[in-house]
């Protein structure tokens, strides 16, 4: 949206307060992975249900006599303040120059993460990941943050009644304090965010809390296997580009990938939980330097989808990026690019249907020369369309079955290219 078109939402809409106080007014909800309760006064933890799949989490929430609100997790998935329960609010008028404020401190954060998010409606959640700049803040007391309404904003979303104006999430183990949230119809933003836009092709290490103590290191691993080949004279043939689904190559895998692919020296550079600015980040650090293969495997874009349910085109531009990144680093290399695999039980699922967007486009990236497309997904699903158990046991990470239907899929185009 231009911002003449958000003036002119301002303009035609009734003038709204200044700035909106969410200390009042609203629910506070406090939230772990498996349930959740309110926090009227004093302190509040979440109850673990009958067979809690995270027995170790704890989540627990105060409210101090000056209004100071606290939020304690531990081994948490996730873990909430939710403000909610009000009447659902007209952010249009914010858009153009909003913010919402509030004060900060960071007590604890050492082992874990933090996001700040808005609910915005019917599959709609906005979030601004504050890992990295959260953990600088550890120790050095309460700070003012101010971001732009417009970091929670993306085209096309209808701002017009939001139910869920403010969410403060944290992940693994910390506590945090926040206190004057508000909300300003003309503010100064101090605090930045990413623009999503831009997201999808910015390279970046991941940042969640449960990946800070492994996936730095294994980076550095798997530069040090490239030169342990490379020292030992034996050239990698055949490298795999992506995320947990080829990570699994590792695990599940195992034995698919020994009878495959171990004969080519191949090399699996998958880390869980990357999007396409995480394996952007990598490349650009040297995972494809010191090896010259004949063929690059890469599925990437799933967790656009599962972690922020971007605009197709934006993971479209991800994936273009990290091939322009193949190309400079292996011009001889030539590139199998896959269509994401399906998600979700069920033909019908939110995220199995956004991967479906992004496949569609696909295709276009595939010059027929160097790189080369290729959807497997029908072998990965019931001829109704649902998923197995047996295969994709969470309806999203194969199962030993699922490497070797993908294993047997890749044979055909793979087998020729090799043998060159």
């Amino acid at each position: 949206m231009t911002r003449f078109a958000l003036a002119f939402f301002a303009a035609l809409l009734p003038l709204a307060a200044q700035a909106l106080d969410l200390d009042k007014g609203w629910q506070i909800v406090v939230t772990d992975f498996e349930g959740e309760a309110p926090l009227k006064a004093g302190r509040v933890t979440v109850p673990k249900p009958a067979n809690p799949r995270v027995p170790d989490s704890h989540v627990a929430a105060s409210r101090g006599d000056d209004g100071t609100l606290t939020l304690q997790f531990s081994n948490s998935w996730i873990a909430q303040l939710r403000w909610q329960g009000g009447r659902p609010l007209d952010l249009r008028p914010y858009l153009a120059d909003g913010t919402v404020e509030f004060d900060l401190r960071v007590i604890d954060l050492a082992h874990g993460g933090m996001k700040f998010k808005l609910g915005c409606g019917k599959d709609c959640e906005r979030k601004v990941p504050f890992l990295f700049a959260g953990r600088e803040l550890i120790g050095k007391g309460p700070q003012h943050m101010a971001l732009a309404l417009k970091c929670f904003w993306r085209e096309g979303d209808d701002f017009s009644a939001v139910p869920q104006p403010f969410v403060l999430e944290g992940t693994g183990s910390g506590e945090l304090q926040v206190s004057r949230l508000r909300l300003n119809q003309h503010g100064k933003a101090t605090t930045a965010c990413p623009d999503y836009r831009k997201q999808s092709v910015t390279p970046e290490r991941l940042q969640e809390s449960w990946a800070m103590d492994w996936w730095l290191p294994r980076h550095e691993a798997k530069l040090a296997e490239v030169k342990a080949h490379r020292d030992a004279g034996r050239r990698v043939d055949l490298v795999f580009l992506g995320d947990s689904i080829t990570q699994g190559w590792e695990n599940e895998g195992k034995a698919v990938w020994a009878e495959h692919f171990a004969k080519y020296n191949a090399m699996a550079l998958g880390f869980g939980g990357d999007r396409t600015e995480n394996l952007l980040w990598r490349l650009q650090h040297g995972e494809l330097d010191g090896m010259a293969p004949k063929v690059v495997v890469m599925m990437i874009g799933t967790n656009n989808t599962g972690d922020r349910l971007e605009d197709p085109a934006l993971t479209i531009a991800g994936i273009r990026k990290n091939l322009d990144e193949i190309r400079q680093h292996q011009p001889q290399a030539r590139v199998l690019l896959l269509a994401l695999f399906p998600r979700g039980e069920k033909p019908d699922d939110l995220t199995r249907r956004h991967n479906a967007q992004v496949n569609a486009l696909l295709p276009a990236l595939a010059d027929g020369r160097q790189v080369f497309f290729l959807d497997i997904g029908q072998a990965l699903m019931n001829p109704c369309g649902t998923l197995s158990r047996d295969i994709l046991p969470d309806w999203l990470h194969l199962s030993p079955q699922g490497y070797d239907i993908w294993a047997r899929s890749l044979e055909p185009t793979l087998t020729p290219w090799l043998a060159q």
